[in-house]
């Protein structure tokens, strides 16, 4: 399923008049070092509620929008490679 995610969002930004390039659109290192913090958040939570869930990852480190930082050097994080394809971090190693 991972694999298929970066398709869906490329589509979906293009059906919109978007575009995915070097410098906008898609970008698989941020997208994927989310999917892995959302994992971790749903393996920690025990709220059975969605809303509550939701609010929760909000709410909580890997919800907000430097968490990436954490593990990734901006350089690393906002080059092409990291755009076009998953880089590993080189802070420290994704959850």
């Amino acid at each position: 399923m991972d694999a298929e995610i970066g398709g869906f969002i490329r589509r979906f930004n293009e059906s919109v008049g978007g575009v995915n390039d070097d410098h906008g659109g898609y970008h698989e290192t941020i997208t994927r070092a989310y999917v892995a913090g959302v994992r971790r958040y749903l393996a920690e939570e025990e709220a059975e509620d969605l809303l509550a869930r939701v609010n929760g990852l909000l709410a909580a480190p890997m919800g907000q929008r430097g968490w990436p930082l954490r593990f990734y050097s901006r350089e690393r994080l906002f080059s092409v490679a990291a755009r076009r394809g998953f880089v590993e971090p080189d802070l420290a190693p994704l959850p």
